[in-house]
């Protein structure tokens, strides 16, 4: 177990379940960790809380809304006013659709990016001042092989990960020499609810797990990679099974990868 987090101050969003849960529960193994757990949620905050058996006072449970943009900066100044200091922040708040782009409200794209884009810029940005004051700091910002490559069926979310990828990109280059660290990570099918709670092109939940996502790789074994990944300082990793070899044939053989794609029903 790497000492590197243990009496951080660690802040995960997305923590009521999934891969903010797994995380969460990985780190709390360290001595001395203080967790910021974040989602909607307060029941499934508190319960994850209680499931870290860390003590009370080395945990947070700070609700938030990643589309209440205005709300962030309250929310980033009460974890200041608890621990002093911020010292990594895992982004895990997302969601998803499952729409063709014919049929889907533009509401739909506006609430995608919202949460996946706008929220997490929005946060980070907040949190950057504390950071640079520390001179340092790590954002780990959970994007998808769809941040990677596009796909049928997944348009609004593929965008608000792309777009990912070119911010963080920058801030990375920009905040480098003042200690300050990113890792962006791909996850392939994660064996969470998120094609379940996905919208479908109304806004409605879709209601339905993917067979592939039910077949992927457990959250826990993911978070289990991706600490080791952030005590490596590796800027982009991808995680899952066969399909981040796609990110490869994107990369290399653009052409094959499409035709690919055409005949399947998304990532």
């Amino acid at each position: 177990m790497s000492v590197l987090f243990s009496d951080a101050v660690i802040w995960i969003t997305g923590a009521s379940s999934g891969i903010g849960e797994a995380v969460a529960m990985e780190l709390a193994q360290h001595t001395g960790v203080r967790l910021v757990l974040s989602a909607r949620r307060v029941d499934e905050l508190e319960r994850v809380a209680q499931q870290t058996q860390l003590p009370a006072a080395h945990v947070l449970v700070l609700p938030m809304d990643m589309s209440n943009i205005e709300s962030l900066p309250d929310c980033v100044e009460a974890v200041r006013q608890r621990f002093g200091r911020i010292d990594y922040v895992f982004q895990n708040a997302g969601i998803t659709q499952r729409s063709a782009v014919v049929d889907t409200d533009f509401s739909v794209y506006k609430r995608i990016m919202d949460v996946n884009f706008f929220g997490v810029v929005a946060l980070t940005k907040a949190i950057l001042p504390i950071m640079l004051a520390q001179q340092k700091g790590y954002f780990i910002v959970t994007s998808s092989v769809a941040g990677k490559l596009a796909t049928k069926q997944r348009s609004g979310y593929c965008a608000s990960k792309h777009a990912l990828h070119g911010f963080f990109d920058s801030l990375r280059a920009e905040t480098h020499a003042a200690g300050l660290r990113v890792t962006l990570v791909c996850p392939g099918y994660i064996r969470t609810a998120i094609s379940v709670n996905a919208m479908g092109a109304d806004g409605q939940p879709h209601g339905k797990m993917d067979a592939n996502q039910e077949e992927g790789m457990t959250a826990r074994a993911f978070a289990k990679r991706l600490l080791r990944s952030v005590v490596q300082e590796k800027e982009e990793v991808y995680i899952g099974g066969k399909e981040t070899y796609a990110i490869y044939l994107k990369r290399f053989l653009p052409g094959l990868l499409s035709r690919i794609l055409r005949n399947r029903e998304g990532v």
